[in-house]
């Protein structure tokens, strides 16, 4: 990709803006797949809040003020948008957002998309069990590789604390990890 200033500008000219945006996408769109996956646990939930931050975004392009990377910000809407619907299936539903997960949790497991091994499943099992923030913050660190100044723009929180909750869930994980494995072995 060229200059992300001279990026912006095409994405912001009425005569360079569509391929501008078609470049976007191609770029960022399965990034940001997962990280909205990661998330909303389905396939389904994730392609729709991925055209919707996709729509977000190009409606929003002109206000972008360069505040923070062009990825930074577009994470960060992802993240949001990610957030509205959960919150509206818990509307919808009248469910905790941990319940919500939950239940996208037990679809997960009979997800023709889910190709994961066993242990991918035991860490999903693991980390649905965390507070809301800290699973977003694991995901962000360790799926999405995003550093942590980049986080506490998208999350609005502290250096210091994502840290501190990044490394508490690590320990969490290792900790239960193999318990995971052992209750699984005592239910079947």
């Amino acid at each position: 990709m060229v200059n992300e200033s001279e990026f912006i500008q095409k994405l912001t000219s009425p005569k360079h803006k569509d391929e501008a945006f078609k470049q976007l996408l191609q770029l960022y769109q399965k990034r940001l797949y997962w990280h909205i996956r990661k998330l909303v646990i389905t396939h389904e939930n994730a392609d729709d809040v991925l055209q919707n931050t996709f729509v977000r975004i190009f409606k929003s392009l002109p206000n972008f003020k360069q505040k923070s990377s062009l990825h930074t910000w577009m994470f960060k809407i992802a993240y949001n948008e990610s957030l509205r619907f959960l919150e509206q299936q818990k509307k919808k539903q009248h469910q905790s957002l941990n319940e919500i997960t939950s239940m996208y949790m037990d679809q997960l497991v009979s997800d023709t998309f889910f190709e994961g091994s066993e242990i991918q499943l035991k860490l999903q099992r693991i980390l649905a069990s965390l507070p809301e923030k800290q699973r977003h913050i694991f995901h962000l660190k360790y799926f999405d590789d995003l550093k942590f100044n980049e986080m506490e723009t998208i999350l609005g929180i502290k250096e210091g604390t994502i840290k501190t909750s990044y490394y508490k869930t690590v320990d969490f994980i290792k900790k239960n990890i193999n318990k995971e494995e052992l209750s699984l072995k005592i239910k079947v």
